[in-house]
């Protein structure tokens, strides 16, 4: 597996850990399929019951690499995107997860942790959804996941404003479970992983097969319909005047 997904096995506890931190752990395509052979290796593995993921450094992850945006690698015109492949990977992964995000969790470096079942923050994380802002829509099926975990009406106000969310926010508001020091978040995400661990992984998984049942249609519906708006959306004017306007470190001028 590429370097830019570590992997530390524990006692049923798989710790995945996204490791490009000069980067902020931000996720080109190389990264998107090391995360989705991760996952699905782990759906898998008899010997994993719980997994874990957070980012290397000081931040969870910065969201899609822009460097990365005319990169082929990984990615195979008769396939999926490997965006499109990770996000589906995760969204139909059949055990329990933890988040553990600290500092920087940006567009799909925070949507992914909509799809946790458990999401940990340190008190340094500075959570956005910046998607209004870059004339785009959400993605990851987070039109659905954030209504679903926080409410209509949460999630409109921070799909519409793009603005930043603290980790005493994500706690009151309910995307995250828990804050923590930064300090101490993982040892507090493995600690509880370990907990879930020793429970039988089949029952486990029937659990979350449970829990997850009245979702999986909301959820196939929010990628369709994300997909489609994003091909509208991307490269339109808006799109464009965002993208020029942060590589000339202007305000956009939208109207």
């Amino acid at each position: 597996m590429s370097d830019t997904v570590l992997k530390e096995y524990k006692d049923g506890v798989l710790l995945l850990t996204l490791n490009r931190p000069q980067k902020k752990n931000a996720i080109n395509n190389e990264m998107w399929v090391a995360i989705r052979e991760a996952f699905e290796s782990a759906d898998e593995d008899p010997d994993v019951v719980c997994l874990v993921l957070t980012g290397a450094g000081d931040d969870f992850c910065a969201g899609v690499d822009l460097s990365s945006f005319g990169d082929t690698e990984g990615a195979d015109s008769a396939a999926e995107h490997p965006f499109d492949a990770c996000a589906r990977a995760i969204a139909g992964f059949g055990k329990p997860w933890l988040g553990a995000a600290r500092g920087a969790a940006v567009g799909g470096g925070a949507t992914i942790l909509f799809h946790a079942d458990i999401c940990y923050v340190g008190e340094s994380l500075r959570l956005r959804l910046p998607f209004a802002n870059l004339g785009l829509v959400p993605e990851f099926a987070s039109s659905y996941m954030l209504q679903a975990n926080i409410g209509a009406q949460q999630a409109a106000e921070l799909f519409y404003t793009a603005e930043w969310i603290d980790a005493v926010r994500a706690v009151d508001c309910g995307i995250a479970a828990r804050s923590f020091r930064d300090e101490e978040l993982l040892d507090k995400a493995l600690e509880k992983a370990a907990e879930i661990a020793q429970w039988p992984v089949n029952a486990l998984k029937e659990i979350k097969a449970t829990l997850r049942l009245p979702h999986k249609a909301h959820i196939e519906a929010a990628f369709t319909a994300e997909s489609a708006a994003m091909e509208r959306q991307a490269g339109s004017p808006e799109n464009i005047e965002a993208i020029m306007a942060f590589m000339e470190k202007r305000p956009p001028k939208f109207r």
